[in-house]
């Protein structure tokens, strides 16, 4: 039989049917008029080439056709209802869904142990899978080929298909170890440019915000190391006289706190914070298991912060 040539309505009618064994009973039951009731049994019978329904003194009596097709069918509608329900509601504590997060290093440090225990807490049935990305444009391709359900990193421009929510926001800060020469002189720019840095590079141009603003006052660092690695650095400075200016979010993800010094940047280069924030597709606006794990993520940024 070709399902292309099916009102599914009858398919609700004739559940409807089976359930009160009368049709004026049965069109209450689905909002539908006893005359309109009376009109799909007789699409029914002719569809399935069976009377179905034989009229009785106790009401409707259901052929065997009507009743070998009973179970099935009402399964199958009860199935789609569980599945349209679904979009308009969302159990996280019933919930098997797996989360796909695209996600740079540093909210990867930062933030991902906290969502998890959080995801883990609301809804022990899901599973989550992580994507990582460096660039940007990286972040936004994962989302349009529908291969991360959200990205978190820093923002991507302003793209009309994928919206944004502010996360967090992270200062950067002058790093070394503890005890270098630096930490006993007042922060100054040359003081700033006499010693050698590392250059926390994750694109690998090569060049920081430092060295732009170092530019554009005609000055310049001497940079011996280049690193796409941002939380490989930390353990460089602690056993080095090397500096790096870097994100303090990732200083104190590190896990070397107690052996590296957090100095102010010399105010001629003081930089302004990373912000970072939350995408994801339009399409994926309404869902509403989507919709949960956005809130989800905000909710532990603000404990966070």
């Amino acid at each position: 039989m070709d399902l292309y040539g099916i009102d599914l309505n009858l398919l609700v009618a004739f559940d409807a049917l089976m359930c009160e064994r009368n049709v004026t009973r049965a069109g209450v039951r689905i909002g539908r008029t006893q005359p309109a009731m009376s009109a799909a049994l007789s699409r029914l019978r002719l569809l399935l080439k069976d009377d179905l329904f034989i009229r009785s003194a106790s009401g409707l009596q259901p052929t065997p056709r009507a009743l070998e097709l009973a179970v099935p069918l009402g399964d199958a509608l009860a199935s789609i209802q569980r599945t349209l329900d679904f979009t308009q509601a969302f159990e996280p504590s019933r919930s098997t869904v797996r989360f796909t997060l695209g996600l740079s290093d540093h909210p990867a440090f930062t933030l991902l142990p906290a969502l998890l225990q959080r995801l883990a807490q609301q809804g022990p049935g899901m599973t989550v899978k992580i994507k990582s990305f460096t660039a940007r444009e990286d972040a936004l391709a994962l989302l349009d080929a529908g291969e991360a359900d959200v990205a978190i990193g820093v923002p991507g421009g302003n793209t009309p298909r994928i919206p944004t929510m502010p996360l967090f926001e992270e200062r950067f800060v002058c790093v070394t170890r503890k005890k270098h020469p630096l930490t006993k002189k007042k922060m100054t720019l040359d003081a700033f440019l006499a010693h050698p840095h590392l250059l926390v590079s994750p694109e690998g141009d090569g060049v920081g915000h430092v060295d732009t603003r170092l530019a554009q006052l005609g000055r310049k660092r001497h940079i011996v190391i280049t690193l796409p690695q941002m939380y490989a650095a930390p353990s460089i400075i602690a056993h080095s006289d090397l500096m790096a200016t870097m994100m303090e979010g990732a200083v104190q993800a590190s896990g070397l706190r107690d052996a590296l010094s957090l100095l102010s940047l010399p105010k001629e280069i003081d930089l302004a914070p990373v912000p970072f924030v939350l995408h994801w597709h339009r399409r994926n606006d309404a869902h509403p298991a989507q919709r949960w794990l956005r809130e989800q993520i905000a909710l532990v940024c603000r404990r966070k912060a």
